[in-house]
């Protein structure tokens, strides 16, 4: 009986993912004020029913109290979230909202359904890092001298960086954590935001050759200390990063063809040098061969994605345990076998939506130095979702980045939560922006009427 009701509700999950998926781009079409905030509801109001037949067949599964504990928890978290951003920032992004809520009740799902310790210890990290990074927008709104601190940025994100050599530990065969009181993170998610904010601020004014170099003479210091701790998906995370963002400030394409050839040379070098890039290398390459080594954690990846297929196993009916590290790195595999590719590809559309989202927010907004630290917030959250899936489906060398929002790791998801708040402090910097032009043409116009009428 399970069994059935397992595998029915993923068409009722893959219809509603689906309609979820398209609003996050129907949301941009022309409409009043109204159709908007129906959208807005019906997308709240799906998030919602996922979330409880999700919690009732894990629920039916084990006959867990402590499982519909955690169910009721989230679901007032969720409801009282939206209510006081939606009650304390009346000009906030409701679809911004909407997208970091349902990414992450899908998150809650899968850890519960993989490990249901990982799961409170997410939802905690979670509720915490959600009430407390509420002051962030109204910051941001108003803390116009953000945009001088711009070695401040560049100096104490290098140091808390490079602080894992003298208090970091290894995990997963990279020295990139730190352990304080009983609480381990990863200063690389923390820092990634103070060096977005440091970028900005170097190419906020159009500068002479000069300042780029000494940029990327600082940008390449940043990268150098990550693959030193062989972290290589932050590494790259952050080279991307500034490549784009130089191209987004100067509008040459120089750059960027320079970035991508420096990018191929370092990544050869890198090959030649580090044994753990020949591993990931190789294991990317022909993983068959080596199967029962180096190539066994992406063999069981795609293993799982294609005993998915279309439809999926159905939640707690898939085998998503026998990937390593698939609450962090591959949660992507255990989504595509439980719930199917079909779901996985609208997943993948909302990390679109979310996207888009930021840029329009990068467009609307006026100020250059929000302007780019929108824009490099942009590149950072779509290319971390590509880094992630990209590694789990063999389509690019893994590089244990995870997936925003949804995989376990405390420090990605704070991180997360951050540059969402900051988002939705640029968002209403924007719509203040707005206004303020609304109310100058208004004025302008009466001012010639009244010209007129005398």
């Amino acid at each position: 009986m399970l069994n059935i009701l397992s595998t029915g509700s993923n068409y009722i999950f893959m219809i509603m993912c689906a309609i979820y998926a398209v609003s996050c781009f129907t949301v941009f079409l022309p409409s009043t004020e109204e159709q908007q905030i129906k959208r807005m509801n019906r997308q709240e109001r799906f998030m919602f029913i996922f979330h409880f037949i999700c919690y009732g067949v894990l629920f039916l599964k084990t006959f867990d109290v402590q499982i519909l504990a955690l169910y009721v928890a989230q679901a007032v978290f969720f409801k009282l979230l939206i209510f006081i951003y939606e009650h304390i920032y009346a000009d906030c992004s409701r679809i911004m909202m909407n997208h970091i809520c349902f990414l992450l009740l899908i998150g809650f799902v899968m850890l519960t359904r993989l490990d249901f310790e990982d799961a409170v210890k997410q939802f905690i990290i979670v509720a915490v890092c959600s009430f407390v990074v509420l002051l962030v927008p109204i910051f941001v709104a108003k803390a116009y001298w953000l945009k001088r601190l711009r070695w401040i940025y560049g100096l104490i994100g290098l140091l808390v960086l490079s602080s894992v050599f003298v208090i970091g530990t290894s995990k997963n065969g990279s020295t990139n954590w730190v352990s304080l009181g009983g609480f381990a993170f990863q200063p690389s998610e923390f820092v990634k935001i103070a060096f977005i904010f440091f970028l900005a601020a170097m190419l906020e004014k159009p500068g002479s050759f000069k300042r780029i170099f000494v940029t990327a003479l600082f940008s390449g210091c940043h990268v150098m200390v990550l693959i030193l701790e062989n972290d290589l998906g932050g590494a790259l995370l952050y080279f991307v990063v500034f490549i784009f963002l130089c191209y987004s400030a100067t509008g040459r394409g120089i750059y960027v063809l320079g970035g991508l050839s420096a990018g191929v040379l370092a990544g050869r070098i890198a090959y030649i040098l580090f044994p753990h890039v020949q591993t990931r290398f190789d294991a990317w390459i022909d993983p068959w061969s080596i199967i029962e080594g180096r190539g066994y954690q992406i063999t069981q990846s795609l293993f799982a994605i294609g005993t998915g297929s279309w439809f999926g196993m159905g939640l707690t009916q898939g085998s998503p345990s026998d990937i390593p590290v698939v609450q962090s790195d591959f949660i992507f595999s255990a989504i595509a076998e439980e719930f199917g590719v079909f779901f996985a590809i609208c997943l993948i559309l909302i990390y679109l939506g979310v996207f888009v989202h930021f840029l329009q927010i990068a467009m609307d907004v006026k100020d250059r130095f929000y302007k780019l630290v929108a824009y490099g917030f942009s590149i950072c959250f779509i290319f971390q979702v590509f880094l992630c899936i990209g590694g789990v489906t063999k389509f690019i060398p893994s590089t244990g980045v995870t997936l925003p929002l949804i995989s376990a790791g405390g420090s990605s998801a704070a991180s997360t939560l951050i540059i969402f708040a900051i988002m939705q402090g640029i968002f209403m910097i924007a719509y203040k922006e707005e206004e303020g032009v609304e109310e100058d043409e208004q004025t302008s116009e009466s001012g010639q009427e009244e010209t007129g009428s005398r």
